[in-house]
């Protein structure tokens, strides 16, 4: 079970709502509290119009205590963030229902294991690499079937994409942008320009992207180019 760090962007069931707060279950982790002003902004009339008992909801952790218990926020998190995060427990979901088949009555006790070091996601691209660690945790035939599973499972890829200006007031401005911009960038107007990374999971698409962002920012500094990423 991953350890909640501020900021992160997780998957809640709504336990219950005590006068202005709602409390909740985060997704493999623990207990969390999102305060009414939390919630949306502006006036809330009805805190029921947003959360209810048993409704899932994506959350951004704001402070942990002592004890494990998360500070959250529904009304801080992206809507990109919202999709991703559903994305990620949906893949994680549909992995152990493949566990499951395969494992039957000892599924529940290697998934526990699993995640007590990694996502179920990570675990099974180890294992493609590395199918000896499969050797500890089930049978040789079980391994062999989530093995070839495995290899038959086409890998849908997710899409990040994000636009950013570049401008130069330098007579030979255009040349300076043409030298800054990477191969990914594709022109949209005067000084707008997109970027589109795909990859196997959101978080290895945004670390490719954050790589592209910084090369491009030292080297808008060294040409004295402005540049910013649009939110």
């Amino acid at each position: 079970m991953k350890t909640l760090e501020e900021g992160d962007v997780v998957l809640c069931t709504v336990d219950k709502i005590v006068g202005t707060a709602v409390f909740v279950k985060i997704e493999d982790n623990g207990t969390g509290t999102i305060i009414t002003s939390e919630i949306a902004p502006g006036r809330i009339r009805n805190l029921r119009d947003y959360v209810v008992p048993n409704k899932k909801i994506v959350c951004k952790v704001l402070r942990i205590d002592k004890s494990g218990h998360a500070d959250l926020s529904l009304r801080r998190v992206t809507a990109k963030e919202k999709k991703e995060t559903i994305d990620y427990y949906q893949k994680e979901k549909n992995l152990a229902t493949t566990l499951k088949t395969i494992l039957k009555e000892k599924a529940d006790d290697i998934i526990k294991k699993i995640k007590s070091k990694s996502s179920i996601a990570d675990f099974f691209e180890q294992a493609k690499s590395s199918p000896e660690i499969l050797d500890k945790l089930m049978n040789k035939e079980e391994a062999e079937k989530l093995l070839k599973i495995l290899k038959e499972k086409k890998e849908k890829q997710v899409v990040v994409k994000k636009k950013f200006s570049l401008n130069s007031e330098a007579g030979d401005g255009i040349t300076i942008i043409k030298k800054i911009l990477p191969g990914e960038a594709t022109y949209i107007a005067a000084g707008k320009f997109t970027i589109s990374i795909k990859d196997k999971d959101y978080k290895e698409a945004n670390r490719k992207m954050e790589q592209i962002f910084q090369d491009i920012e030292k080297k808008s500094k060294q040409f004295n180019c402005k540049f910013s990423v649009e939110k």
